[in-house]
């Protein structure tokens, strides 16, 4: 296993980055980052840091809108966030 996958793995155990994930597929309006950290009930800065992660995987990616930075899942991200929605489910279960 190559150390980023490792260090992908543990991300993913972590509240904040599957809802992150989860928010962003089920969302039918735009998301930029100060929108997700309330949502998520998260710092801004540390929602930043999360996304930064996320887009250094391959899992969303940033479309500037002028001074506001749109975030989108790529087709990656998504099949992740479908596979940790149907996780949190099976949790709550």
């Amino acid at each position: 296993m190559r150390k980023s996958d490792k260090k992908l793995m543990h991300y993913f155990l972590r509240e904040k980055p599957v809802m992150m994930l989860i928010k962003l597929r089920n969302s039918n309006k735009p998301r930029y980052a100060s929108l997700l950290a309330k949502e998520v009930d998260c710092t801004y800065s540390h929602t930043v840091r999360i996304l930064q992660i996320l887009e250094e995987n391959e899992l969303i990616e940033f479309d500037k809108k002028g001074r506001i930075k749109i975030i989108n899942l790529t087709k990656r991200g998504e099949k992740i966030s479908i596979i940790m929605e149907d996780l949190v489910r099976a949790l709550k279960k």
